[in-house]
């Protein structure tokens, strides 16, 4: 068996699937062993480079998880809340590291990973780029700098097919910016405003979300006081940054203790 970590890639058909299939090819690092689809699925049971529309590369699209994790050290998982869970019992049972980019999940789902993080490793983050963890430590120490003099907005934009808001990744912001302010982000976050909604309430984390065209990512938090604003941000032109980012976590998490981490862990940034 091959001393290169195998690595197997659910929603195979999807954005980030198949921007991911094509950097673990890529990459002499890691082996592609498996691809994941929903029962039903067009490309179930083809070749998942010919679905892809290129050469074979060997590996057959599969509906069953089990199947596609079971050769495999790691796990990447950009997918649905539900399934995510569903692929952490499956990571845990063949102790795989799980590499979760998935968004949208509630703290109860969340906390529902804790029981597979004792058996396995997984590293979860609401984006795997180097530039947005960077910045996610800069709103941090920004925010511990400035009073509540300074309103903090998180601005995020998106293309229009993208289903949950805020971002996952505007709410890694928002959780940083709350902890750089001594506070929870549950007890200051505004995210709806319409209608007369009266002013803004001071020590508020606002959030705005933008959907359109084919934006793959654009994060901007904003420090706004009397007289002056302070402007972070982080722009993604190409979802390879997010790939090439869940691979290096892919690898890091080889030979580490089952836990539950994250991209500051990866990149050696938490405090």
């Amino acid at each position: 068996m091959s001393d290169t970590p195998g690595v197997a890639i659910t929603g195979a058909s999807g954005r980030m699937g198949q921007m991911l299939i094509g950097q673990v090819s890529a990459n002499d690092r890691v082996r592609l062993v498996g691809a994941i689809e929903r029962p039903g699925h067009a490309w179930v049971g083809q070749d998942v480079g010919v679905a892809m529309g290129g050469a074979a590369l060997g590996v057959i699209v599969t509906d069953d998880p089990l199947e596609a994790i079971a050769p495999a050290q790691a796990v990447i998982d950009f997918t649905a809340p539900e399934a995510t869970l569903e692929f952490a019992a499956l990571c845990a049972q063949a102790r795989a590291v799980h590499v979760i980019g998935t968004t949208g999940m509630t703290e109860e789902q969340i906390a529902a990973l804790e029981p597979a993080a004792r058996h396995a490793v997984i590293v979860r983050a609401g984006n795997m780029s180097l530039g947005v963890n960077l910045l996610t430590q800069l709103t941090k120490r920004v925010a511990a700098a400035l009073d509540d003099d300074f309103d903090i907005e998180i601005i995020e934009a998106h293309h229009n097919q993208k289903v949950d808001a805020p971002s996952g990744t505007a709410l890694m912001l928002g959780e940083a910016a709350a902890e750089g302010r001594g506070v929870k982000l549950a007890d200051v976050s505004d995210r709806g405003r319409d209608g007369i909604t009266g002013a803004r309430k001071r020590g508020d984390i606002g959030f705005a979300a933008i959907r359109g065209g084919d934006i793959v990512g654009e994060h901007d938090v904003l420090f706004a006081a009397a007289g002056e604003r302070i402007i972070l941000r982080h722009l993604a032109t190409d979802r390879a940054v997010f790939a090439r980012g869940a691979i290096k976590a892919a690898l890091w998490g080889q030979g580490k203790a089952p836990g539950a981490y994250d991209m500051l862990d990866v990149l050696g940034l938490n405090d």
